[in-house]
């Protein structure tokens, strides 16, 4: 009974030294990872699973279910504390900021311009100057928010355009979009002032 005890208490060990590791590791999921990033990500999970591994299947069981539960018990709270939250995956790292780079946060990411030039290009985005605000947000994808005059026209801009310079409205789903309350937070105003 004792070593089961031993062996709990070592799969509590090698899931925060697991969690320090992968937070320590970076931001990139795990598309975004280089070869080498990904090869150290497996191997770090092998070296940390090790000591589990080489008692009876019994105490391998008792360790993965350790690491099931806590990883629930992580996720709860989580969801349940924004603080714990913002201790385990960390805020949303501002990038962009009025259409200039922030080489500061970008070192702190190691991200590479290229990278997230990449990441802008496959979101469609052409030019920085186009972007108001943009984010790597902790689970590695890029979040952003372009300048007002890079946005789409939406239909509620449309329909407001046929009434004044018309007189009436548009044909297609007249009231649909109208009907969508005005957020007077953005997302990224959130990010801006932690």
């Amino acid at each position: 009974m004792n070593e089961i005890w031993s062996e709990i208490w070592k799969a509590l060990v090698l899931i925060i030294v697991g969690m320090l590791v992968l937070r320590l590791a970076g931001r990139k999921s795990i598309s975004q990872m280089t070869i080498p990033t990904t090869i150290a990500m497996i191997s770090i999970g092998t070296i940390i699973v090790q000591p589990i591994a080489d008692h009876s299947i019994l105490i391998t069981i008792v360790a993965a279910a350790v690491f099931i539960i806590v990883l629930i018990i992580v996720e709860w709270l989580q969801v349940r504390w924004n603080a714990f939250e913002r201790l385990i995956k960390g805020p949303a790292v501002i990038v962009i900021a009025e259409g200039q780079l922030q080489p500061k946060n970008l070192r702190k990411l190691r991200l590479t311009v290229d990278e997230l030039e990449m990441s802008l290009r496959g979101q469609g985005i052409s030019r920085l100057s186009d972007v108001k605000t943009a984010t790597i947000e902790p689970n590695g994808q890029l979040g952003y928010e372009l300048q007002d005059s890079a946005k789409p026209v939406t239909m509620a801009q449309v329909e407001a355009l046929f009434a004044t310079y018309l007189g009436g409205s548009c044909p297609a789903n007249e009231t649909e979009y109208l009907d969508q309350p005005d957020r007077q937070t953005g997302l990224f105003d959130e990010i801006k002032l932690q």
